[in-house]
């Protein structure tokens, strides 16, 4: 693992990727400083990071695009499944890789509540574990960038996914109060969810009977629950996209609150992504 971790390091900052990367979060990251803390007067540098986290949408697909896909597509993941080491030290190198990429930015800006609090007074310790939610935040979000670069060989394909579901995501609270709270909504939004779990399975396992069959078996599964008892299903799909949210969840730390269920959740989605995309490798590797 430490080898592989190396290796990315060296690309990343051989390469101009950490580098147009830190700039472009530091940059947007400096503009909520000036709008909120230095023009605005407000004290709160939380509400700069609530400001900046929709960089998110943009960084994030085009860090983690070329981490598995590129491999593919030039075939020197071949190279990584002959070494004396595992898959998941394999994933485990290049997100650990990530995060470091990711961490070089956010020294710098965790600078950013010392400097103003010489100046008035600033919420420190809301500030450092918003900064905390942050990058706890921005891990989740690499760790499923991982997984969509570990789908596809084409880098672009995995760049426009990576960067859809995150707008989605950021958006997903505010989109649930124009979705369908009626039981037939919530059913048929269900179904498709159904359906696109099929398809990741099918990808990931390279068995469309295990995929399809998965999918049909969801599918199945809530057309029972939607007989027996439709009324369960009254507003469960804005429900469900409020739940999902990243985004909402970091806000709670933005309001002073630090919220140890978000923390939870947001190991979970890193946890799950990175055990998908080594399934996705482990797959690959035996075929």
């Amino acid at each position: 693992m430490i080898a592989v971790l190396k290796h990315e390091l060296r690309l990343y900052f051989q390469s101009l990727t950490a580098y147009v990367f830190g700039a472009f979060l530091l940059l947007v990251v400096g503009i909520g400083a000036m709008l909120y803390n230095l023009q605005a007067a407000v004290s709160n540098f939380e509400y700069v990071l609530s400001f900046s986290s929709m960089v998110f949408v943009v960084i994030v697909p085009i860090l983690t695009m070329r981490v598995i896909a590129e491999e593919r597509k030039q075939k020197t993941d071949q190279l990584l499944y002959s070494l004396p080491i595992s898959t998941t030290a394999v994933v485990m190198g290049k997100y650990l890789a990530l995060l470091l990429v990711y961490l070089v930015p956010l020294i710098f800006i965790s600078i950013y509540p010392l400097i103003f609090s010489q100046y008035g007074e600033v919420y420190l310790l809301t500030s450092y574990g918003s900064l905390f939610a942050f990058f706890v935040m921005g891990a989740a979000l690499i760790a499923v960038g991982v997984f969509i670069s570990s789908l596809t060989e084409n880098q672009g394909f995995a760049a426009g996914i990576g960067v859809a579901v995150i707008l989605f995501n950021y958006f997903s609270v505010s989109l649930a109060e124009y979705t369908s709270a009626t039981a037939f909504g919530s059913a048929v939004a269900l179904f498709v969810f159904s359906a696109l779990i099929g398809w990741v399975i099918k990808n990931i396992t390279r068995n469309e009977t295990i995929g399809y069959g998965t999918g049909l078996a969801l599918m199945f599964t809530t057309a029972i629950f939607y007989i027996v008892d439709s009324e369960k299903f009254e507003g469960l799909l804005p429900d469900i996209m409020k739940k999902l949210s990243l985004f909402d969840r970091f806000e709670t730390f933005v309001n002073g609150v630090f919220d140890l269920t978000a923390l939870v959740y947001f190991g979970s989605v890193i946890v799950l992504f990175l055990f998908l995309s080594v399934q996705s490798l482990e797959k690959r590797r035996y075929n």
